[in-house]
């Protein structure tokens, strides 16, 4: 398996999309400014550039392989991740804490709190069609906000901390506390060096990390790792296909010029909402955030339902509208409700888009996302969180990208190149 680069600080682009991305600073650091650029391409830019080729190399690194099979004209088998393999360990933790009837809690903080919803929406989908017992129980498989999930922290069973770089404090302060109310921890992060690493001996290494500090790489790599363990649980290889994987995510960034056109059409909005529901959820808040980070536009989420009810006097024409579906589970029910979302936005005056499964956008009039669709293929041989989640991924996030072209901010900073607001997060820390 390949190994990534040394990170090296002089590094000032990533223009091969390709390219093994370069691992986190050695001895572990917190990764530094990303280094000023004075317009697009942005780190960003590249590293949503980097995702579909990124994503077959995290998939076997935590344990999809394909194999050959040694004859002539009989193409190689893809594998599922064994017992031995990174993904297949925590499986089986996975597995040993539902079949005991103990809480599985995914924990993390920002865009990390976001890859834990994921990750366990994927996990959770695929135990259940693994048959294991206790999956079916609510809550079986959950998410918790960090800092909560500290103060409040569970009994037994096992907590699985979300990190990208793996020095989040309250995402360490979450897994010390239920460590010591006898949780087994489990992690998910760059580097089993970083501190998270110190916690556990199970840790699924990503390896290749993020180099803006507006995270899209560390949004998708838990994403993968959910993926990459749900096989482990189910067996089924399928259920994490590359070959299936990378076009799906290489299908978002094929669509600039309709993430142009919605981005000029939101570009000028007030604050912007973003409604989701079901497996899209994850990528609804995400998706929030990261409009916030990289355009500085104030956005809140709505699930489809809450945003019906008492959330709309405080809307207009100056309020931008982004609306996501691409959920298989209740696709009937959820598209009919969304489009009721949509008509009712559209009568007081706003101009929403969509981020929509290939197959509603033939079914849904063209009045209902004026401001232009980025289309979802359907992969049907992916469970569907996974078709969902990482079909999402790469619209929402180039969709950001040229929000921030249209409203003439950088990315990759999230402001803290400005004094007031480096200062602030230096207060938060």
């Amino acid at each position: 398996m390949e190994l990534p680069p040394p990170f090296d600080p002089t590094v000032l682009a990533h223009p091969d999309p390709e390219a093994t991305l370069s691992g986190p600073p050695t001895p572990w650091a917190s990764l530094p400014a990303p280094a000023r650029r004075d317009g697009p391409p942005w780190w960003m830019t590249e590293m949503i550039d980097a995702e579909p080729a990124l994503a077959g190399r995290v998939l076997r690194r935590l344990g999809i392989i394909r194999r050959s099979s040694g004859v002539p004209g009989v193409p190689a088998k893809l594998e599922a991740p064994g017992r031995d393999t990174p993904a297949g360990r925590l499986a089986a933790a996975i597995r040993t804490a539902l079949e005991a009837g103990d809480p599985v809690v995914v924990t993390g903080c920002g865009t990390s709190e976001h890859g834990a919803m994921a990750f366990a929406a994927i996990v959770a989908d695929a135990a259940e069609r693994a048959g294991i017992r206790g999956s079916g129980k609510p809550g079986s498989v959950l998410t918790r906000q960090a800092f909560e999930a500290s103060l409040a922290p569970q009994r037994g069973g096992l907590i699985i901390g979300i990190s990208h770089e793996g020095g989040t404090g309250a995402t360490l302060a979450a897994l010390t506390a239920a460590a010591a109310r006898r949780a087994k921890v489990a992690a998910v992060t760059v580097s089993r060096l970083a501190p998270i690493g110190g916690l556990s001996p199970l840790i699924l290494e990503t390896a290749e990390i993020d180099r803006s500090w507006c995270h899209t790489i560390g949004y998708l790599s838990p994403i993968l790792a959910g993926v990459a363990v749900g096989a482990a649980l189910t067996g089924e290889a399928g259920d994490a296909d590359p070959g299936v994987i990378r076009p799906l995510l290489a299908a978002g960034l094929e669509q600039a010029t309709s993430a142009e056109r919605i981005a000029a059409e939101l570009g000028g909005c007030r604050e912007m909402i973003v409604v989701a529901s079901g497996a899209d959820t994850a990528a609804g808040r995400e998706l929030a955030l990261k409009v916030e980070e990289a355009t500085w536009l104030p956005a809140a989420f709505r699930e489809t339902e809450t945003f019906l009810h008492g959330h709309l006097p405080a809307m207009d024409g100056a309020t931008g509208l982004v609306l996501i579906l691409a959920d298989r589970a209740g696709r009937e029910a959820r598209s009919a409700r969304a489009q009721q979302a949509l008509a009712a936005a559209a009568r007081i005056g706003m101009r929403p888009g969509a981020i929509l499964a290939a197959d509603l956008d033939r079914e849904w009039p063209a009045f209902l996302a004026p401001a232009g669709r980025l289309l979802v293929p359907e992969a049907p041989s992916l469970p569907g969180p996974v078709a969902a989640l990482i079909g999402t991924a790469t619209p929402l996030q180039l969709l950001t990208e040229r929000l921030a072209r249209a409203r003439g901010t950088d990315p990759d900073p999230i402001r803290r190149d400005q004094l007031a607001y480096r200062e602030a997060a230096a207060l938060a820390e």
